[in-house]
C-alpha cells in the first residue's frame, strides 16, 4: 500500500483502522475497538472500526473522520495534507499537534521540506 498521510499529519496506511479494513480482519477490528476504547475512554464497537483514510473522497471512515475541523478544512481547500496549506500551521493544526504529539508536526514538516 503506497503510504498516506491524513491532513494532520497522521499516517493513514500504518493505521490499525486502515489495516484491519483493507484486510478485512474483524480479529484486528476487535483489537483496534478494544486499544481505542481505553485509550480515548469511549465505547467504541469493532464494527466502527471501519476506514480506507482520511483523504478518500467516499467510502468508509473511522466515526471521528466524518466530523473532524481539519479533514474538513483540508477538503474544502483541495489540499493533499496541511502542509500543502498556505495557513500551515493554523490554530486547529497547532491545537491538534499539542494533544497529538509532535510527530504528526514532523511528518508534515518533512513533506513541506520537499515543496
Amino acid at each position: 500500500m503506497e503510504k498516506m498521510i491524513a491532513f494532520c499529519g497522521i499516517i493513514c496506511s500504518e493505521c490499525p483502522a486502515l489495516i484491519a479494513t483493507q484486510e478485512n480482519d474483524d480479529e484486528k477490528r476487535k483489537q483496534v475497538a478494544e486499544l481505542w476504547s481505553k485509550m480515548y475512554k469511549s465505547e467504541i464497537k469493532p464494527e466502527e472500526i471501519n476506514c480506507d483514510g482520511c483523504l478518500a473522497k467516499s467510502g468508509r471512515f473511522f466515526r471521528y473522520c466524518n466530523v473532524c475541523e481539519i479533514r474538513k478544512c483540508g477538503q474544502e481547500k483541495h489540499l493533499k495534507n496541511c502542509a500543502y496549506c498556505e495557513d500551515y500551521i493554523c490554530e486547529k493544526l497547532s491545537s491538534f499537534f499539542d494533544d497529538a504529539g509532535p510527530d504528526l508536526k514532523h511528518n508534515l514538516e518533512e513533506i513541506r521540506k520537499k515543496l
